[in-house]
């Protein structure tokens, strides 16, 4: 197995095991906060968009960050709100030719199929929302969210983590 079908077989087990009981603008500021303090202490500099629907519940730009980086907030969101899987997940099935980009429609104007989007998913509800990063490469974009919200919900992602 190539290193990019590993990688989508961990993060679409990730989707299986990161579900919320519920999310609510505590769970939001508290994601976002882990997601802040590991960046800091990992001297990286990333945009951070946590959102219910359409409704923002946590923005915080870090010194160093663009406008480009919002660009790729939104557009990375638009991909799991069209897909319901994570961002990384569409950039892999498109590495792998499980997937054409033009033939579903992801222009690149708004769509982008790279790491660093998460559904945020409640039992029994589906998609409500999502958390995304943009700043550094794709790959641990996605680590960042995943492993925040892993921490948050008290999952461990074991052998599925992006390590």
């Amino acid at each position: 197995m190539s290193q990019e079908q590993i990688d989508l077989a961990k993060i679409l087990h990730q989707e299986e095991l990161l579900v919320f009981p519920k999310f609510d603008e505590t769970d939001a500021f508290a994601i976002g906060s882990i997601i802040h303090d590991r960046a800091v202490s990992e001297g990286w500099s990333v945009v951070i968009d946590i959102r219910h629907g359409d409704d923002i519940w946590f923005m915080h730009a870090m010194p160093g960050t663009t406008q480009e980086n919002f660009d790729w907030t939104r557009r990375k969101r638009n991909l799991v709100n069209k897909t319901h899987n994570c961002s990384y997940a569409g950039n892999l099935r498109a590495v792998l030719g499980l997937v054409d980009p033009a033939y579903e429609g992801w222009d690149k104007a708004n769509f982008a199929p790279s790491g660093g989007c998460f559904p945020v998913r409640i039992h029994g509800e589906g998609l409500v929302g999502t958390v995304t990063v943009s700043g550094i490469p794709q790959r641990d974009d996605h680590r960042l969210v995943s492993e925040s919200i892993a921490k948050y919900l008290g999952v461990d992602l074991g052998e599925h983590n992006l390590a």
